[in-house]
């Protein structure tokens, strides 16, 4: 996929500000420059950021992988564990899938800081139906 791909407008991609840098069905690369809305209360980012970057990457691979085949997605599990506190900066994360079956998909990532420190890890468990539902 070029690394022009964008976010639809006004969708909560668009609006934290997600670029892809590349999105295959083997890896979804994606960053985050930190900015106050992505901030929880104390400064630092909020936990569903990392969540929702998961989320993002991983079913944009997933559904790379299940479009070939007549296939849709839809995310079942998402399990994020936070490991590094991170205030400003650039998130990058990486997804690539561990089991692309007929009817799920599991992708795991990994979110770095501009330091390359991992800051959030994640799994997430995808159900592929018929495209047309």
């Amino acid at each position: 996929m070029p690394t022009d791909f964008a976010p639809v407008a006004g969708t909560w991609s668009d609006v934290m500000g997600i670029r892809f840098v590349t999105a295959t069905a083997d890896e979804v690369v994606a960053e985050l420059v930190v900015e106050r809305k992505h901030q929880q209360a104390f400064g630092i980012v909020h936990g569903g950021v990392y969540s929702g970057l998961i989320e993002t990457i991983a079913s944009l691979g997933a559904t790379l992988a299940a479009r070939p085949h007549g296939r849709a997605v839809v995310g079942l599990e998402n399990q994020t564990s936070f490991l590094r506190a991170v205030r400003e900066g650039t998130l990058r994360g990486r997804a690539a899938p561990v089991h692309v079956g007929r009817t799920t998909q599991v992708w795991d990532a990994i979110i770095r800081d501009d330091q390359d420190r991992i800051v959030a890890t994640g799994r997430v468990r995808l159900l592929c139906t018929e495209e047309s539902r």
